[in-house]
């Protein structure tokens, strides 16, 4: 009973994790529509605006990557009570996790950027400028 129910409180807790990472990579992307549109204006690709943009996406998510695994390693210690028949430091469970965020951050990334990239550098510039 207890290994179903962390089960699926691990599940949900991936599942909000995704949603809450696609939101802010989204949201990230919108507030530079400007930037990209200036960039596509001076003649940049929209694979180059992708890939500049992947880019800074990747330094994110390994930073946050490495936050994230030390302070799992560091709660696992205090939940190695709870564990039975278990260790406390799982390494399939860590790689498992690590790779699942890291591939929903990138590709959210790549679909927001991908989105942005193919929106008109006029429309982009025109969206930019201050109400009267």
């Amino acid at each position: 009973m207890m290994a179903s129910l962390s089960g699926f409180f691990d599940l949900l807790a991936m599942v909000i994790a995704t949603v809450g990472l696609y939101g802010v990579m989204s949201y990230k992307v919108t507030r530079r529509h400007v930037e990209i549109g200036i960039r596509m204006a001076l003649g940049a690709a929209p694979d180059a605006v992708v890939r500049m943009w992947l880019d800074e996406s990747g330094v994110l998510v390994a930073g946050s990557v490495a936050i994230g695994v030390a302070l799992a390693v560091v709660a696992s210690r205090a939940a190695a009570t709870l564990l039975y028949g278990l260790e406390s430091w799982d390494p399939s469970s860590f790689t498992l996790a690590v790779g699942a965020l890291g591939l929903v951050s990138l590709v959210a990334a790549w679909i927001s950027a991908r989105r942005a990239s193919r929106l008109a550098p006029t429309i982009a510039l025109r969206d930019s400028r201050p109400t009267p």
